[in-house]
């Protein structure tokens, strides 16, 4: 493999994991994670392994309305803190009656006036990674095509656009999404708000995703620039070469000008070859046409 491809590979690898880290953010659901705080459901003793709020029937008194129950748990005990994550797609939380999870739609917890911003956040997601895909067919076919009269420097021109394009369209997708994810921090379901949150592996590969696609970008274009001065540098030598061509053929046809007039020189000596025969003193004429 020669040194150019080399370099064409080197480029389109950051290109293939910048598009698999958008593919693994966008279908996840690690966007963020942290705790929140749920009340424990009620249960008699024994209390077994489930958590939940202890409590227990007096029984000197008749079962039914008039039974006492002494309930020990007070304040903060009669809250447990369960474990949640949340993507673009759907917000799972730890589900108490069960070691599962139990998942509902991100959808239907954001407040309703924050649907759309919530639609545009996933639509810069799904065109990044448009754009980067677009990006990858083109380096690709790059290295597979050996066609000299492409001028390929223009392929590197196209996929710097491409990328930082997609970059930047990543970056307002990812802002978007946490803004949206904070308002409903503060205005969503009083049985989801969460009391501890932090960004979780998801949101890492996202805005890894973003900066591999401007560091690609900043590859491509560099790489676009050197081609161009060396497609500038051949033509203008090329431009050189034929012009010093055309003017070392014209000392040429002037040299054979020259002698097309310089032979009427042997001719003349012929003639003055001739007086040698004639007798002394006869008249010698000589015409020159």
């Amino acid at each position: 493999m020669d040194r150019a491809r080399r370099q064409w590979v080197t480029t389109l690898l950051p290109i293939c994991l910048a598009l698999a880290f958008s593919l693994t953010a966008l279908g996840s659901s690690h966007w963020y994670e942290g705790t929140r705080k749920v009340a424990k459901p009620l249960c008699q003793d024994p209390p077994g392994d489930l958590p939940c709020v202890h409590f227990s029937r007096d029984s000197r008194r008749d079962s039914g309305s008039q039974a006492v129950q002494y309930i020990w748990e007070t304040g903060d005990d009669k809250f447990i803190r369960g474990r949640f994550h949340v993507g673009p797609w759907q917000s799972c939380q730890d589900s108490l009656s069960s070691t599962g999870e139990e998942c509902r739609s991100f959808q239907s917890i954001i407040p309703a006036k924050e649907q759309g911003v919530l639609w545009l956040s996933i639509g810069a997601e799904v065109l990044n990674i448009l754009l980067m895909l677009t990006s990858a067919i083109l380096l690709g076919s790059r290295i597979t095509c050996h066609s000299s009269r492409v001028h390929w420097f223009k392929v590197d021109a196209s996929v710097a656009i491409l990328m930082v394009l997609a970059g930047l369209l990543g970056m307002v997708a990812h802002i978007m999404y946490t803004t949206i994810f904070q308002i409903t921090v503060n205005l969503g379901p009083e049985d989801w708000r969460p009391q501890t949150w932090g960004y979780g592996w998801s949101y890492c590969l996202a805005w890894g995703s973003s900066a591999l696609c401007m560091a690609v970008s900043v590859m491509a274009m560099s790489r676009y620039t050197a081609a161009r001065l060396e497609f500038t540098e051949k033509q203008r030598i090329q431009k050189g070469s034929q012009h010093s061509q055309h003017n070392f053929q014209e000392p040429k046809a002037s040299e054979g000008v020259w002698e097309t007039e310089a032979t009427p020189s042997p001719e003349g000596h012929d003639f003055m070859s001739l007086s040698e025969y004639l007798p002394p003193g006869a008249p010698v004429k000589v015409s020159m046409c």
